[in-house]
């Protein structure tokens, strides 16, 4: 089962929410938001600066989520 890692600096005004640990960079994709994208241009997390500056009912992150079921109950 894949780990989603959710880190928050409250000093910094930093979140960071990652969905797999791969090499990635930042790509900025509106005004203080980032994807985390690897190299073949997968989306594996997301990070907002100055993240208490937002309209949190307002934040797009313009990406899908898929979730897959390990089968297991």
């Amino acid at each position: 089962m894949a780990e989603v890692k959710i880190w928050h600096d409250t000093e910094g005004d930093y979140l960071e929410v990652i969905f797999e640990d791969a090499p990635a960079s930042l790509e900025e994709i509106d005004e203080d938001i980032f994807e985390r994208r690897t190299p073949d241009g997968r989306v594996v997390g997301f990070a907002i600066f100055n993240f208490s500056k937002h309209d949190l009912r307002t934040v797009n992150l313009p990406f899908a989520v898929v979730a897959t079921s390990s089968g297991a109950a």
